[in-house]
C-alpha cells in the first residue's frame, strides 16, 4: 500500500513538474525585447480555453494585472490584446501601415481565401466594391426594401395568441430571405436574396451544413474528426458543392433570376468580374456576416423593449404615426424608413449593450511600435472594442438601456464608436441590417402586444444567445385592423348615384388621434429605474456572466394601461 501511494505521489509530482516546465518553456519562447507584459499559457493551445470559456472576465482580469495592452496566445497564435480606445482607433484607421486583417486561421480556411476579411489592399477594395454594389443604400431603396417589407408583413401576419420562441423566430428571419417564388415552399430571408433556392429540400440540406461552417470559424485549427474545425471545414465543402451546382444550372438555363447570385454571374452587366471561387466566397461571406448579427440584435431589442415600457411606448408612437398616415397593410417606403429616428437609436443602443461583436483582429507584416512596445512581425493584434461600449465617460450610465442617447446624431460618428467597426472595414451590411430590423419592429409593435412567458437566461460570450430560448406570448394590438382580402370579382363596383354619396355617421367611440409629440424628458437620469440588471464586463465592478443574471419581467401589457398618458419620469 505504501509503495502504491509512493508511485501515485511520484506520478502527481512528475505531472505537475511537466506542466510547470511546459508553461515556463512557452513563456520563454515568446519572451521578446520590448513586448508588453502578459501570459502565454500552454504550447499550441495557449490561453484559448480560458478565453473561450470566460471571455470578458478573462480580458478584464488580464487588464487588471497588465494594463490595457498585454500579450496572450489565443486561437492558435501569439496575440497582443488592445483595450485602449485611442490605440484601437489608431489601429483601425491605419490598415496597410504594417497591419493587415488577422482573423483566425480557422475563419480564413472555412470562409475562403477570397472572403473580404482575408484580403487587403487593392484586392480588398475590389471585393468590397463588388459587395457594396449588391447592398448599397441605393440598391436597398430600389430593390431590397420592397422585398424585405413584403416578407415581414407576410411573416408576422398570424402571430396572434401564440407562444413564440423569439430567438428561434428571429433566426428564421435572419437566414430566411426576401421573397418566396413559385417553386419555394419556404426559404430563408438572408439566403434567398442571395440565391433563390430551387427547392425546400435543397434548403434543408444547405442549412445544417452552413451551421457547421459557422461554428467552425471560431475554433482551434486542428483538423481531427470530432473537432469543430473539422466539422466546419466539411460543412464548407458541402456548401461549396451546392453553390457550384446552382451556378452550373443557372449558366445552362436562360431563365433570369432576380437575386444577388444572378447579379454576380452576369459579368457583362457588372463592373466587377469575379472568378467562380470569388463569387462563392462572396456569397458565403454575405451569409456569414449577417447570419447572427441581425437576428441576435433583433432578439435583444425585443428583450430590452419588453423590460423598458417607456422606450417601447416611444418606439410604438413613432411607428403608429407612420401607420396613421397609411391604409391598412400599405407598405412603408424609403422616406418613412429614414424617418424612424428612435428606431435607429434602439438598434444602436441594443448593439452597444448586447455587444454582439467583441472586436476585430489585425496581423503585423513587420515589427511595429505601439504605445512604446514592439510587436513582432507575424503576431496578431486583437482590437478588443467590447469594453469601450461600457465606458462611463463615453456612455453615461453605461449598463442602462437608454436609446435616447443616440438621438444626438454626433454619437454615431464619435471617434470611439465601434459598434459597426471602423476605418476602411466599417461593416458593409450596416444599413441593410438596420433596414431589416426596423421593418420587423414596425409591423411587430403596431400589430402586437407581448409578454414574456419563459427563458430569461441570456449568455453574452462567445455568442449572445438565450440557451433555453426566449419565449413570449403575443396578442393583437387593440388598435390594429387587419385588412381582409378582397375577392377579385368584388373589385369592380357599380357606379354610385350622386344622391347616395352620403356617408354613414362615424361611431362616437372611434377617435383617430394625431401622433403625440415626443417628450424631451429622455435624458439618462430618467431611465435608471427601468434598467435591465446586466452583469456584463465593464469598467465597473459587475461580473460579465450575463447568464447568471435574471431579467425582470415587467410585462409590456402593463405599459398599455398607461398608453396615451404622459411618460413617467424618475424623480
Amino acid at each position: 500500500m505504501a509503495v502504491l501511494a509512493m508511485v501515485v505521489c511520484c506520478l502527481v509530482l512528475g505531472f505537475s513538474f511537466l506542466c510547470f516546465a511546459l508553461l515556463k518553456w512557452n513563456e520563454i519562447r515568446y519572451r521578446g525585447e520590448g513586448l508588453p507584459p502578459g501570459t502565454m499559457g500552454w504550447p499550441v493551445f495557449g490561453e484559448t480555453t480560458d478565453f473561450l470559456k470566460h471571455g470578458p472576465n478573462f480580458m478584464k482580469n488580464q487588464r487588471a494585472r497588465y494594463g490595457s495592452l498585454f500579450k496572450s496566445h489565443i486561437l492558435g497564435c501569439p496575440t497582443i490584446v488592445s483595450m485602449d480606445p485611442e490605440l484601437n482607433r489608431y489601429i483601425l484607421m491605419n490598415e496597410g501601415k504594417g497591419l493587415v486583417p488577422g482573423y483566425p486561421q480557422s475563419m480564413l480556411d472555412i470562409l475562403g481565401k477570397c472572403n473580404i476579411a482575408a484580403v487587403h489592399g487593392s484586392a480588398h477594395k475590389y471585393i468590397r466594391g463588388s459587395m457594396m454594389s449588391l447592398i448599397s443604400p441605393a440598391m436597398i431603396k430600389k430593390q431590397l426594401l420592397p422585398k424585405i417589407e413584403k416578407f415581414m408583413r407576410s411573416y408576422l401576419h398570424n402571430w396572434d395568441g401564440k407562444d413564440i420562441d423569439i430567438q428561434e423566430r428571429t433566426n428564421e428571419i435572419d437566414c430566411f430571405n426576401l421573397e418566396v417564388r413559385s417553386l419555394i415552399i419556404r426559404t430563408t430571408l438572408q439566403l434567398h436574396e442571395i440565391v433563390e433556392i430551387e427547392s425546400s429540400q435543397l434548403y434543408e440540406t444547405f442549412k445544417p451544413e452552413f451551421d457547421k461552417l459557422m461554428v467552425g470559424t471560431l475554433s482551434l485549427p486542428v483538423n481531427i474528426p470530432g473537432t469543430n474545425y473539422h466539422r466546419g471545414f466539411q460543412g464548407r465543402k458541402r456548401v461549396v458543392r451546392i453553390l457550384r451546382q446552382i451556378m452550373e444550372e443557372r449558366r445552362a438555363s436562360s431563365i433570369a433570376h432576380n437575386d444577388m447570385l444572378d447579379h454576380l454571374l452576369r459579368k457583362e452587366e457588372s463592373n466587377y468580374n469575379l472568378s467562380d471561387e470569388e463569387i462563392i466566397d462572396q456569397v458565403i461571406t454575405i451569409l456569414y456576416s449577417g447570419y447572427e448579427t441581425v437576428s441576435t440584435t433583433l432578439m435583444m431589442a425585443i428583450k430590452y423593449l419588453h423590460d423598458h415600457p417607456r422606450a417601447l411606448k416611444e418606439l410604438r408612437d413613432e411607428h403608429m404615426a407612420i401607420r396613421q398616415r397609411k391604409k391598412p397593410e400599405e407598405p412603408i417606403d424609403w422616406n418613412e424608413y429614414k424617418s424612424m429616428s428612435f428606431t435607429r437609436a434602439v438598434i444602436f443602443e441594443t448593439s452597444r449593450l448586447a455587444s454582439i461583436v467583441n472586436g476585430v483582429l489585425r496581423k503585423t507584416t513587420k515589427d511595429i511600435e505601439l504605445n512604446g512596445f514592439v510587436v513582432p512581425k507575424g503576431w496578431r493584434i486583437y482590437v478588443y472594442t467590447r469594453e469601450i461600449n461600457y465606458d462611463p465617460f463615453l456612455y453615461p450610465e453605461p449598463l442602462t438601456f437608454s436609446p435616447w442617447r443616440w438621438l444626438d446624431k454626433g454619437l454615431e460618428s464619435h471617434n470611439y464608436c465601434f459598434v459597426f467597426g471602423g476605418g476602411s472595414r466599417l461593416c458593409p451590411g450596416k444599413e441593410l441590417g438596420i433596414v431589416q430590423i426596423s421593418t420587423f419592429l414596425h409591423y411587430f409593435v403596431t400589430r402586437y402586444r407581448w409578454e414574456e412567458v419563459g427563458g430569461d437566461k441570456i449568455l453574452q460570450f462567445p455568442r449572445v444567445e438565450a440557451p433555453d430560448g426566449l419565449r413570449i406570448r403575443t396578442h393583437v394590438a387593440p388598435n390594429y385592423v387587419r385588412q381582409a382580402p378582397v375577392a377579385r370579382s368584388q373589385v369592380r363596383q357599380a357606379p354610385v348615384a350622386r344622391s347616395q354619396v352620403r356617408q354613414a355617421p362615424v361611431a362616437p367611440s372611434y377617435v383617430r388621434q394625431l401622433p403625440r409629440k415626443s417628450s424631451k424628458t429622455g435624458d439618462n437620469r430618467e431611465h435608471g429605474r427601468n434598467s435591465v440588471t446586466h452583469s456584463i464586463a465593464s469598467t465597473g465592478s459587475r461580473s460579465s456572466d450575463l447568464g447568471k443574471s435574471k431579467f425582470r419581467n415587467l410585462g409590456v401589457l402593463a405599459a398599455e394601461n398607461d398608453f396615451g398618458k404622459p411618460p413617467a419620469t424618475s424623480e
